[in-house]
């Protein structure tokens, strides 16, 4: 890996950069993006083809003061229930539009926590789904665990549903530092929770875990990785905590000064990295591990990995239609996104309308940019005979990329006749020299530590 002072010297330390989980980012979303053009968007879709869907329920028992998701707290069934009435709702909505014969590559509900849907009311809803668009041959149905709150009724509910992957997060086992985010979550509780789903025949399980949180030391999270790999996870998310309370005001309860300096943050990813790659774990794009029979590596290994809104994943499906309130959806003319207030999106769809209240619609070469900068976060490389054989690029206008890019980068990037690379001790580089191909002002919005 380059020497600290060389990525100091490029700013690293310094930056905040998108994490390019689509492009261009939410923050450039704007109202043009309306329903219409969303269900415009939907009938568009071939029949007989494959597409994703998403599914966001926002409540949670606790809200974590680390999280950053939209997300709401309740108490009570009572708002889950109703809710879980509201995204039924919707799907009838789609129903409406959706061409024949459409079925479903992947699956996923997200939150918040859905698994606080009661055991009938889950078996309801995916029901309500299937009904609309079942899955597909090999597909994937994945829910977000959490283990404080799933028990045999939820787990028997979603494996008679068919869910086949689930995601458990776990962010760090210290106490102290779970005291500090707000989050109790005991090792012990988290393998209960991880038998009972591999007894239900789960076989694809993801963890995700966070570094830069606050009083983490080298120490610390070694210790939480090991107990992470007793556990068995079939690939792993390592994510960067990013302290924005400005946006995610519960974040003010973390104290700041606790948190690690961004050159602390980088040598505790290199801690954990390194402790997964010695168990076998194969790295994925710039923050994720897996097994080497897992699909997230296979595709790696293949060259069909890929980036949504979930992180990176192993779906292929052109079109990910998001339900829920906050939900975003991807087609090939743009993205849409539902309104984020539970209230505004519950709203439109009893009125029997879809929520969508911004988005983005391609133009100019935003098509051929998106693709340049999913395959540097997923394969630090950009293939030149792809990007003129499949979105048109013209040499010169790659060469013009290329050149903007090594001005900046210098020996941390390779330009040659074949395409752009970023070489493997310039990878903690990635989202900053992802952001050279940002044709986009990235003054709008206050993203995330690029470490």
């Amino acid at each position: 890996m380059a020497s600290e002072s060389q990525l100091a010297r490029l700013g690293l330390f310094d930056a905040r950069v998108p994490r390019y989980t689509s492009y261009p980012t939410a923050p450039h979303f704007n109202q043009t993006v309306d329903a219409d053009i969303f269900r415009g968007w939907v009938r568009s879709i071939p029949e007989n083809s494959r597409i994703s869907l998403y599914m966001h329920v926002p409540f949670c028992r606790r809200l974590c003061w680390f999280c950053a998701c939209r997300t709401q707290g309740t108490n009570s069934d009572d708002p889950v229930v109703a809710y879980a009435e509201v995204l039924r709702a919707e799907l009838a909505v789609l129903a409406r539009d959706l061409p024949r014969g459409v079925t479903l590559s992947r699956l996923h509900w997200g939150g918040g926590t859905p698994t606080m849907m009661p055991p009938e009311v889950m078996a309801e809803v995916a029901g309500a789904v299937f009904d609309i668009v079942p899955l597909g041959e090999n597909a994937e149905f994945s829910v977000e665990i959490d283990p404080n709150e799933i028990d045999d009724g939820r787990l028997d509910a979603l494996a008679a549903a068919g869910m086949n992957r689930a995601s458990i997060g776990v962010q760090d086992f210290d106490p102290a530092i779970q005291e500090a985010i707000g989050r109790d979550q005991s090792f012990e509780v988290t393998k209960l929770a991880i038998d009972k789903l591999r007894a239900r025949g789960i076989a694809s399980l993801n963890a995700d875990i966070l570094f830069g949180l606050p009083f983490q030391n080298n120490e610390r999270i070694a210790a939480s990785v090991q107990k992470l790999l007793s556990l068995g996870p079939d690939r792993v998310a390592l994510y960067g905590y990013a302290h924005v309370p400005w946006m995610a005001r519960r974040q003010v309860m973390i104290p700041s000064d606790a948190l690690p300096r961004p050159e602390e943050r980088l040598r505790l990813f290199e801690t954990a990295r390194d402790l997964f790659v010695a168990d076998g774990y194969e790295e994925i794009g710039i923050d994720h591990f897996a097994l080497p029979t897992d699909g997230l590596a296979v595709a790696a290994r293949e060259g069909r990995l890929r980036r949504n809104f979930q992180g990176y994943t192993d779906d292929t499906a052109p079109v990910l239609v998001g339900l829920g309130a906050s939900s975003i959806s991807r087609f090939p003319q743009g993205y849409a996104q539902n309104a984020p207030s539970t209230s505004a999106y519950t709203r439109a769809v009893r009125d029997g309308r879809y929520a969508t209240v911004k988005g983005h619609a391609f133009q100019g070469e935003d098509v051929l940019r998106a693709r340049m900068i999913e395959a540097l976060m997923c394969d630090f490389r950009i293939d030149a005979a792809e990007m003129k054989r499949d979105f048109g690029a013209t040499d010169a206008q790659l060469r013009a990329m290329f050149d903007r890019a090594r001005a900046e980068f210098g020996e941390m990037v390779t330009v040659t006749a074949a395409g752009f690379a970023i070489p493997a001790e310039a990878r903690p580089l990635t989202r900053m020299i992802a952001r050279a191909f940002d044709a986009y002002d990235l003054s709008k919005a206050g993203h995330s530590p690029a470490v």
